[in-house]
């Protein structure tokens, strides 16, 4: 680290602490050639994470969407907004484990529509329409069979 006043970038540091709820170490730091000190902010660098939209298009990710999205789907469904949220949280911490710098949009519906099945099969054949792109009655029809079959196997998660 340069010393601000002499330009120097030998420096010890004196005091080191977590600040901002341990997101940022603050270091306060003492030149030793001029001998003044200075303070210093660590913080970790956030890599923005973009979204490859189906037309190619780049945008950056917006946690908000994927929640309008599932908000949507939910209407009138019995399903809380902390189950949401949560949804959206395992969304997110999925996508952020994945280590890469863009994910396609349609990895993330995907994601959405596994979630939304897990919680609310209604809230999974609304979503699946719009996202899917339903534009007759035959493709609810197989959506609604393949989720009659699944839920004969295995029951659904609790809420």
């Amino acid at each position: 680290m340069r010393c601000p006043y002499c330009g120097v970038d030998e420096d010890h540091v004196v005091d080191s602490r977590p600040s901002q709820g341990g997101a940022v170490i603050r270091r306060r730091r003492e030149c030793l050639r001029c001998g003044k000190r200075y303070t210093t902010f660590e913080r970790y660098e956030e890599r923005p994470l973009m979204v490859v939209k189906k037309d190619g298009r780049r945008e950056p990710f917006d946690r908000s969407k994927i929640l309008q999205g599932m908000v949507v789907a939910c209407r009138k469904r019995p399903v809380s907004m902390e189950v949401l949220e949560k949804a959206v949280e395992a969304i997110e911490q999925e996508i952020q484990n994945r280590d890469e710098a863009e994910i396609s949009s349609v990895e993330i519906g995907r994601m959405v529509m596994d979630k939304l099945l897990q919680i609310d099969p209604v809230a999974y054949v609304r979503f699946a329409s719009v996202y899917e792109e339903f534009n007759d009655p035959q493709q609810f029809s197989r959506v609604v069979q393949m989720l009659t079959r699944q839920q004969k196997r295995a029951p659904r998660a609790e809420q």
